[in-house]
């Protein structure tokens, strides 16, 4: 990506280097103008009733199910991943749309059983007011529709600063939702020159009541830092540090299967991928064979091309810093399964590696491409102490046929979002977001929309 201009961005597909569009970027006094209509049109967009919201929202959703093409081609021009990955995302970003068109007939209040008999306890939700939420590139459709859905359905008016590496995406499907009806100033795309300008404004301005954010703990950290001055809501979907559980009881031709499906999809840059291994002694040395014969297996190319699994790495820099991961696990005693062979462009082999110990900087830092680092574990009790051993609790899988074994681990296990014999575990119908240093709030399921509601209490006396 490059600037043309102080008014636009070039966008470069990671694969060809090969720049396909330009967005376009707003001033500060631009970015402060759009706040203050989208506060003004919130006003309008809550009063209407949430069956109509309702309908606006469902027709969004049908909109991006008819340009499901377009949308898929167009993330993986901007993004790389394969072009059937790409098709996943947009259904799984229109998913969210449907969810919470339906949901947005459903923020119920409660009445309360009072204390005494001439008062009256209500409570009702109302939307918080104009939400704001900075997205990564990685997921650059499903991470809009995330947020945008829920607070367009709660009422929220929404202003969403993308990726500045995935822009088109952002602007191609909020531009289907001004094809659906839903108001210009009630939904917004902004990009600025640099991202922390953008961050200092939406931190700062006291239109907005909401920011929701997906990115790295540090930038999460400091974004909470600048919100607390004058108190606003937050949502944090922060890094993570996924482990992946053999145990020697698993069918471990499905831990492959899953292993595959969680570590190198999107060529291993997902917050919720399995990051660091740990299989049990008795089963180490067969999973490590059958995990390597498949990783062999995939494809490395151009996400436009034929039967390619996995597409490039979203920039130099991500590329350099992946490989002084594996490098420094080498120097520290780590063993390649496969020769590494050093690929053009921003594309990388898949890597597996073995004999890693969990004191190792890959096993303590997060990845975010594609390599599995192995280890090995022989007791229930040393693998919980490994597994939760981080400051990261997003996601963690883990393979077994113990019922008994399964409810222990499940349980011990200190994160927001556990895999049971499974590897993929994300869905709109289920509440995604992390613990501890992985952050705060959930996006999805029915707990999603509370996120841009507030709760008001009505005490009725005199009765």
């Amino acid at each position: 990506m490059v600037t043309e201009s102080d008014s636009a961005l070039a966008v470069s597909n990671p694969a060809t280097a090969d720049i396909i569009g330009y967005a376009p970027v707003s001033s500060d006094a631009e970015i402060k103008a759009d706040i203050e209509r989208s506060h003004t049109a919130q006003k309008h967009w809550a009063a209407l009733p949430a069956k109509t919201r309702s309908g606006l929202l469902q027709r969004w959703f049908e909109l991006l199910l008819e340009n499901q093409e377009d949308l898929s081609r167009l993330m993986t021009l901007e993004q790389g991943k394969p072009l059937h990955e790409a098709q996943g995302e947009v259904l799984y970003g229109a998913s969210f749309i449907e969810w919470f068109a339906e949901e947005a007939k459903r923020t119920y209040g409660e009445t309360i059983p009072a204390h005494s008999g001439d008062k009256r306890f209500v409570t009702i939700k109302q939307p918080i007011g104009v939400a704001c939420a900075i997205t990564p590139w990685n997921f650059p459709i499903a991470m809009i529709t995330r947020k945008a859905a829920p607070a367009l359905a709660a009422g929220c008016s929404f202003i969403v600063k993308p990726s500045e590496l995935t822009p088109l995406s952002a602007f191609a499907v909020v531009e289907l939702a001004y094809q659906a009806g839903i108001p210009r100033d009630v939904i917004k795309v902004v990009l600025g020159n640099t991202a922390p300008q953008v961050g200092d404004i939406f931190t700062s301005h006291p239109l907005i009541r909401k920011l929701s954010f997906t990115g790295s703990t540090r930038v999460g950290s400091l974004l909470m830092q600048q919100s607390a001055h004058d108190i606003k809501r937050t949502s944090m979907e922060l890094g993570g540090n996924a482990p992946f559980i053999v145990f020697e009881d698993a069918d471990i031709d499905a831990a492959v299967k899953g292993a595959l499906a969680s570590k190198f999809r999107n060529a291993g840059q997902t917050c919720v991928c399995a990051n660091r291994f740990y299989i049990h002694s008795n089963v180490y040395d067969t999973f490590v064979t059958k995990l390597d014969a498949e990783v062999q297996k995939l494809k490395v190319g151009n996400g436009l091309e034929n039967d390619v699994n996995i597409g490039p790495v979203i920039s130099e820099s991500a590329k350099t810093g992946i490989q002084s991961k594996i490098d420094r696990a080498i120097e520290q005693g780590a063993i390649p399964v496969t020769p590494i062979q050093t690929l053009p462009g921003l594309f990388m082999q898949p890597v597996v590696l073995r004999n890693v110990s969990h004191d190792m900087d890959i096993v303590q830092q997060e990845i975010f491409g594609p390599v599995a680092s192995i280890m090995r574990f022989d007791s229930d009790e040393e693998l919980i102490h490994m597994a939760n051993d981080t400051i990261y609790g997003l996601a963690a899988y883990f393979y077994s046929q113990n019922i008994h074994r399964v409810w222990k681990i499940a349980e011990a296990l200190e994160y927001g979002m556990v895999g049971i014999n499974e590897g993929i575990i994300s869905t709109e119908v289920a509440p995604f977001g992390g613990i501890k240093q992985s952050g705060i709030g959930r996006e999805g399921a029915k707990q999603g929309i509370d996120e841009y509601l507030d709760v008001k209490y009505l005490c009725f006396g005199g009765n």
